[in-house]
């Protein structure tokens, strides 16, 4: 089963720009990714100033992880935070290898102080690994239960891992998974993106310009023509029309902040959608959950 196209309006979304989690809570579809930042000391303000603008501009939502740059991204995150935390929903990861119930409160700790704040708004299971499941939703209820989270949830988990977790004691109160999902990458509409639609939960797609490859896809240049926009931009408005999709673009320079800011204008027509179904067809079967 293959669903595809704008979003209807219907489920749980709430108007162009937010969705719903299955807590009820609305977050933004557009949000800011940090992976490869912190890596270089010496463009550390300029990733922190970036993540500000995209702040300014109303991009709430800033997703990173322990493992980007064994914690830099974490700490730039937290200098483009300072002082406005509450205006942040925000989103780390907790390594499979760290996965334990020591481990994840122990990682949990680590990334409050990278972050310089007392909470996490969101917190995932980066990919599955060797810990049992259960013991990692147990650790996640804890840290929820102490305050240092309020939500939890799973990233890199295919339809079986996802039907595995929800079985278990607490595994239904996961509130997202994020997966690859580009036009480049659309094996997750496959069951994926709707087993979760069917469960008003959202998928968070990361890499939703491929990388920056589609910004140089010429198959994208006529709609972008059309719309007066970028390759890039038209990439991103197509994940945003999804429905319970949340785009995490990565962005550095201001320019790409802004222009994906104004992706969230562009409302693709039916041909729109036609054209990109032909140049990037909708998987017809099922495949491996793609991962980067």
């Amino acid at each position: 089963m293959v669903l595809s196209g704008p979003r209807t309006g219907a489920c749980h979304a709430i108007d162009d720009t937010t969705t719903t989690l299955p807590c009820g809570e609305a977050v933004p579809v557009l949000g800011q990714g940090t992976w490869k930042m912190g890596e270089d000391g010496r463009r550390r303000t300029d990733e922190a100033n970036a993540l500000k603008l995209g702040l300014d501009l109303g991009m709430t939502l800033i997703d990173t992880a322990e493992m980007y740059a064994s914690g830099g991204a974490e700490e730039v995150v937290a200098e483009a935070i300072a002082g406005r935390r509450d205006e942040v929903f925000l989103v780390s990861k907790v390594l499979p290898s760290n996965a334990s119930r020591a481990g994840v409160k122990r990682a949990c700790e680590n990334s409050l102080r990278h972050l310089a704040t007392d909470r996490i708004d969101l917190y995932l299971l980066h990919w599955p690994g060797s810990v049992p499941l259960t013991e990692t939703v147990e650790a996640f209820e804890a840290l929820k239960a102490a305050g240092k989270i309020r939500h939890w949830g799973v990233s890199n988990f295919d339809t079986g891992e996802m039907e595995e977790l929800v079985r278990l004691p607490a595994g239904g109160n996961v509130q997202t998974n994020q997966v690859l999902y580009n036009l480049s990458q659309r094996g997750v509409e496959f069951d994926l993106a709707p087993w979760s639609r069917q469960r008003g939960m959202p998928l968070m797609a990361y890499s939703p310009v491929d990388q920056g490859v589609l910004a140089r896809n010429a198959r994208l240049d006529a709609i972008a023509a059309r719309h007066g926009a970028t390759p890039a931009q038209i990439a991103l408005a197509w994940v945003m029309a999804q429905d319970g999709v949340i785009a995490i673009p990565k962005a550095s320079r201001p320019e790409h902040i802004r222009q994906n800011v104004a992706a969230l204008d562009i409302e693709l027509t039916s041909e729109d959608f036609a054209e990109i179904d032909r140049a990037f067809p909708p998987p017809r079967r099922k495949s491996g959950l793609a991962m980067i």
